[in-house]
């Protein structure tokens, strides 16, 4: 989907098509704030010039996604919105509407599968679909199809998405970016040299930012500049498993199927405090902060119907550096309470000398409650059960050692 969080967003504004505009900072207050300023207008008619800008903005928040008009600037995802006011101040912010996000995510992936019936969720804002025994589905390299998804996902939703069709996922998510907004790409076996080779490493999705700075490091810039290399040398520097896969995505092979009925491996909540806190001076507001993470993220789990293993934390101090501590349960659970305390013995475990920046909490070693329902031995807590343990679990904040 094309910039997913901003485009959703701009249904609710449409007077802001077209400008820049960035997701991300506070919690959704601006709504109310805005129609409180605008002697409660309709959101669609509250003026320009009424929005908050990114010039403005003070704190620590990150940008989900920004629309084209912003990312002209530089301006992209994961960047820190006080970088981002330097380079395009005259952005306006807009907070994130989760519930809406996930509303038109279900949207446009059930209208896909009206269509095309097997496809592989890839998070929020993107899918893979095998076009292959779809009606019509290799008709002109399959940009008919693609037309017809993409016709289909707007009249459903009004969002505009951007389709890379190919032999293989690994190429057909680098098509998908090579044409947006609301484009198609088509790229063929034979297209491999001309198409895909000079693109710089990073392209390729799984080579994140270190091993690209050890690739430049090594005098390899490019795809075919990676496709050269023996796979011997690629395996000396990354390792056996790393380097042969490298090898195999620069030239284009990837034999990994469509998983239509994939689990996701691990769930996570997290924060990014506005100042740095001390887990003595600011004892309980991150006290209240860190509960709050785990209540929340038990009730991811309990929506999404999966309880957890193991649960882990994510500190990151006022140097940037990161700490990550996890523990494995005898038995999985998605009760706040149980998280909570689990949470906190991975907190001993780290030192809390130093300012802190971030603070997150994690679940992983993920079961579907359907498959534990099955088991005679298997009891899944009342909503009155959970309201009492969410209570309790708030009691941690007053009685815990640390916060």
């Amino acid at each position: 989907m094309d910039a997913f969080y901003a485009s959703v967003e701009l249904l609710r504004y449409p007077q802001l098509k077209g400008l820049p505009a960035v997701i991300g900072g506070g919690r959704r207050k601006i709504d109310e704030s805005l129609l409180a300023d605008n002697e409660g207008r309709e959101l669609r008619f509250i003026p320009v010039e009424a929005f908050p800008r990114l010039r403005d903005y003070v704190g620590r928040g990150v940008i989900t996604t920004a629309t084209y008009a912003a990312r002209q600037f530089g301006v992209g995802s994961a960047m820190g919105m006080m970088k981002a006011a330097k380079l395009c101040p005259q952005a306006i912010v807009l907070p994130v509407d989760f519930d809406e996000v996930r509303k038109y995510s279900k949207l446009f992936k059930s209208t896909i599968l009206d269509i095309a019936p097997v496809m592989q969720d890839r998070g929020i804002d993107e899918v893979y679909i095998d076009f292959t025994d779809v009606p019509g589905g290799q008709r002109e390299g399959g940009r008919v199809l693609a037309r017809l998804i993409q016709k289909a996902i707007f009249e459903a939703t009004q969002l505009t998405c951007s389709i890379g069709v190919a032999p293989n996922k690994l190429l057909a998510k680098m098509a998908s970016e090579f044409n947006k907004p609301n484009g198609i790409s088509i790229v063929h076996d034979s297209d491999l040299q001309t198409l895909i080779w000079p693109l710089a490493c990073r392209k390729i999705n799984g080579i994140g930012p270190k091993a690209d700075e050890k690739l430049q490091r090594l005098g390899i810039h490019t795809i075919g500049e990676l496709a050269a290399q023996l796979p011997a040398f690629l395996i000396d520097n990354f390792g056996k498993a790393t380097g042969a896969w490298m090898h195999e995505a620069a030239w284009g092979r990837d034999d990994r199927p469509i998983e239509t009925g994939s689990e996701p491996v691990s769930m996570s909540r997290e924060t990014t405090f506005d100042r740095d806190l001390h887990a003595v001076r600011d004892k309980a507001e991150l006290g209240a902060i860190f509960t709050r993470l785990c209540l929340k993220l038990a009730e991811d789990l309990q929506r999404k119907g999966y309880v957890a293993k193991t649960i882990g934390i994510k500190l990151r101090y006022d140097d940037f550096r990161i700490a990550t501590r996890d523990q494995t349960m005898a038995s999985a659970t998605a009760d706040g309470k149980t998280i909570r305390a689990m949470a906190g013995a991975c907190l001993k475990r780290v030192p809390l000398t130093k300012k802190l920046r971030l603070l997150g909490v994690r679940a992983s070693g993920l079961v579907s409650v359907t498959a534990l329902a099955a088991a005679p031995f298997f009891k899944q807590k009342r909503p009155e059960d959970q309201a009492e343990s969410a209570q309790a679990a708030m009691k941690f904040i007053a009685t815990d050692q640390l916060f």
